[in-house]
């Protein structure tokens, strides 16, 4: 389901408009502390910190970072208890959302990176070999999920030899019976068994490890994810994503996930300058992609993973601030923290 927009999200995106451009010219207020979401997907906490630095450092403000799940932390933001989260999936939340925004009690300041892909991946080197692991193309014509059925064999599952082996969402996600439907959809059922992973790290570790060794997979995940930013995955195509399908048998592709930034309705009264910050916040898949990757192989914190972004992507976070006076302070404590 696709996040719509309504009358009182359209007036939502008005309103915040006209109280940027108001409250920046005038520049009221002191510098509140900000209090920011944080779920409990990594993605999020670093995205906090990269734009709770720049916030603290730029903007003068004091951060503080609350722990919840994802209702939890909206009813948050509706009441004013949170006045950010940068990383909200719409579509996950949709009736939630619509009511906070409809209500006037939360604002979308627009798109945090571009809408978010999921479904079925495997090794690039399946398709096209890499030379310089010595690894030959097993599956030169594998472009399609359909296409899976005649390459079965290169995905054998330890169970039943007769099939391959997909290696599905953990038991009780939502995309683990999706995923299951689709396997009927796509007439894949004959030739394929579902396999359980169990939980988000050991669908990571089997994929990892299968790529370690240079053995085809095929599995689903899903973007940003550090597995993704890590390795080379080739996402197979499915049919384009339609509604009438999509709500018959699942026989299309996901659709893809609006993440935005919200802020309480009262944030850019509270912090205007802050408020204009965050409505430039911008970044792009492979960014947040590439972040999780290197959490994962330096095994580095969220607050030096934010340091590391801010090092090395420049010429973005600078983009989304329009006083150089603050790019100065910014620049200047960074400095100092990679000292």
């Amino acid at each position: 389901m696709f996040f719509k927009e309504t009358n009182a999200h359209k007036q939502g995106f008005i309103f915040i408009g006209a109280a940027l451009i108001v409250l920046l010219i005038s520049n009221l207020g002191l510098a509140a502390t900000i209090v920011m979401g944080d779920f409990s997907w990594e993605s999020v906490q670093v995205h906090n910190r990269i734009a709770g630095f720049i916030l603290e450092h730029g903007y003068g403000h004091e951060i503080e970072y609350m722990f919840g799940e994802s209702i939890p932390i909206l009813l948050g933001l509706a009441r004013g208890d949170v006045d950010v989260v940068t990383e909200l999936w719409l579509d996950n939340l949709y009736e939630a959302v619509l009511e906070g925004v409809a209500a006037e009690e939360i604002i979308s300041l627009g798109a945090n990176y571009p809408d978010a892909p999921q479904g079925w991946y495997v090794p690039t080197y399946v398709i096209e070999g890499d030379p310089k692991r010595g690894i030959e193309a097993v599956a030169p014509d594998l472009k399609t999920v359909f296409d899976l059925k005649n390459y079965a064999h290169l995905f054998p599952d330890q169970m039943d030899r007769n099939k391959g082996r997909f290696y599905n969402a953990p038991t009780g996600w939502v995309a683990h019976d999706i995923n299951n439907a689709k396997i009927e959809a796509y007439g894949l059922a004959e030739t394929f068994t579902s396999f359980n992973t169990g939980s988000d790290a050991g669908l990571s570790t089997a994929i990892l490890r299968a790529y370690d060794r240079g053995e085809p997979i095929v599995a689903y995940n899903w973007e940003p994810n550090w597995v993704v930013g890590l390795l080379d995955l080739t996402l197979l195509e499915e049919p384009a994503y339609d509604p009438r399908q999509w709500n018959d048998d699942f026989g299309t592709a996901y659709p893809a996930s609006k993440v935005h930034i919200f802020v309480n309705s009262e944030f850019p009264v509270k912090a205007p300058r802050a408020a204009g910050f965050l409505a430039n916040y911008n970044t792009t898949l492979e960014q947040t992609n590439e972040f999780l990757a290197y959490m994962e192989e330096e095994n580095a914190g969220l607050e030096d993973v934010a340091l590391w972004f801010l090092a090395n992507n420049t010429e973005t976070w600078q983009s989304w601030i329009i006083d150089q006076e603050i790019v100065e302070k910014v620049n200047k404590a960074l400095a100092g923290e990679l000292e």
